[in-house]
């Protein structure tokens, strides 16, 4: 079985954990921390609200039924959607997608390989 790595997220007062292969779970931190850092350079009006990345921890159980843990392929697909979506003039996004798309396309061959 896989070593794994869970993302604690914050989104306004709602947390969202994600679930990572340990390998990845650096790579999802420095992709959220970068692209907070670039989303306010934006100039587009529908900007999708980023989480932020609070915690990385190797071990969690979640105490709340209404919390859940999602993948980290789920979480960037997800990500991937919010900012193909974006209508931006201004400031280069193609950057940020490739970011997202080559972690996105990491974690697509990691999971067919732990699938044979």
């Amino acid at each position: 079985m896989p070593k794994m790595r869970y993302l604690i997220l914050q989104r306004d007062a709602k947390l969202e954990f994600v679930e990572m292969p340990t390998d990845y779970a650096y790579q999802l931190s420095a992709l959220n921390l970068r692209l907070n850092k670039e989303i306010g350079k934006l100039t587009a009006h529908e900007v999708p609200v980023l989480p932020v990345a609070v915690a990385e921890c190797d071990q969690l159980e979640l105490l709340r039924e209404q919390d859940q843990i999602v993948s980290g392929l789920h979480y960037l697909n997800e990500l991937e959607q919010a900012f193909s979506s974006i209508r931006e003039t201004e400031y280069p996004l193609i950057s940020l997608l490739t970011e997202i798309r080559a972690l996105q396309a990491q974690m697509e061959q990691w999971y067919e390989e732990e699938a044979v």
